[in-house]
């Protein structure tokens, strides 16, 4: 399977990027290593987590879903072949996104315990900490990088001003740039990445990883009236997406499904690919049935006509 460059770094991954989110959430650890294996089985290389996932879960603490990865990794024995990715910086319990050199330099030991690994290889920025400056953040980076515990650095939910500033400090300081942004991006959700992001990533060589790749599962085509929500945890999501141009979405997907006879899901993990900077889309499975849906998509070329489809039911 051909692989993609992360920016302009060394790390290459295949074009599809497994979520972690659901480890120890939607599946447990048993169906997690059954999906990993599935995943890596089918020639993809590159998983993502966080430290954050899954607080949401009722007794939870954060760290759930990369001490899944972390067992995975040490009982297969296949690190060198994988690209993990996590993210540091939400509310561990806090109450506040930290961003702050020490806590960088705390929080990336624990995640490497708890991903059994002596190195990550892109580690990103979760969320902006407006307490502390993009100068301190980097420089915390660049020592992780020079120790060798952190191979590459990106991005998630930073604003355009902020990744820009960013970029600027690293280049005056010689600290690492950028080399990825996580953005909500899909066919349903296009304006805030087209309008505010895609041009900064062009122009930056920054590979764009988007989240909510299949809008919460709404571009599957399983949710199609508040009837429909009961189907998973996150079901209510869906209700913002139930409007006319929701709708619209859904009938073309359907459309273009049929004729390529395949998934809804392929369609949309597809379209993300066709698209500027995208390198490897972020969806999550939990069976092995929605995980070859992924792959579908993850291998299919969209002609223009479909695509042309497509961009006009989503504008």
């Amino acid at each position: 399977m051909q692989k993609r460059p992360i920016g302009t770094s060394a790390l290459q991954v295949a074009p599809l990027c497994f979520g972690g989110n659901v480890f120890g959430w939607t599946v447990d650890e048993k169906q997690s290593f059954r999906l990993l294996d599935a995943f890596i089985d089918q020639g993809f290389n590159f998983i993502d987590t966080a430290d954050t996932y899954s607080r949401w879960v009722p007794g939870h603490v954060g760290g759930e879903s990369e001490t899944i990865l972390g067992k995975w990794l040490k009982q297969r024995g296949k690190r060198d072949h994988i690209i993990v990715a996590t993210k540091v910086g939400g509310d561990m319990g806090s109450g506040k996104k930290d961003l702050s050199a020490d806590y960088i330099l705390r929080e990336v030991e624990t995640s490497l315990r708890r991903l059994q690994t002596d190195y990550i290889d892109l580690y990103q920025s979760h969320y902006d900490d407006p307490d502390t400056s993009p100068e301190e953040t980097l420089r915390a980076y660049d020592r992780l990088i020079r120790e060798g515990k952190v191979r590459v650095i990106g991005a998630s939910n930073l604003s355009a001003d902020r990744i820009r500033l960013s970029l600027q400090i690293s280049r005056e300081h010689g600290y690492p740039l950028y080399q990825s942004l996580q953005p909500r991006y899909n066919l349903y959700d296009r304006q805030p990445f087209e309008n505010e992001l895609l041009d900064l990533c062009r122009e930056n060589t920054i590979s764009v990883l988007s989240y909510y790749s299949l809008a919460s599962g709404f571009l599957t085509g399983k949710y199609r009236s508040e009837a429909d929500f009961t189907k998973s945890a996150r079901g209510e999501g869906m209700k913002k997406y139930l409007n006319a141009r929701g709708y619209r979405i859904l009938e073309v997907l359907d459309a273009v499904a049929k004729r390529y006879q395949t998934s809804q899901a392929a369609i949309s993990i597809a379209w993300l690919l066709s698209q500027p900077q995208v390198v490897a889309p972020i969806a999550s499975a939990t069976s092995i049935r929605q995980l070859e849906e992924l792959v579908a998509g993850a291998t299919l070329k969209l002609d223009p006509d479909a695509l042309a489809l497509l961009n006009a039911a989503s504008t």
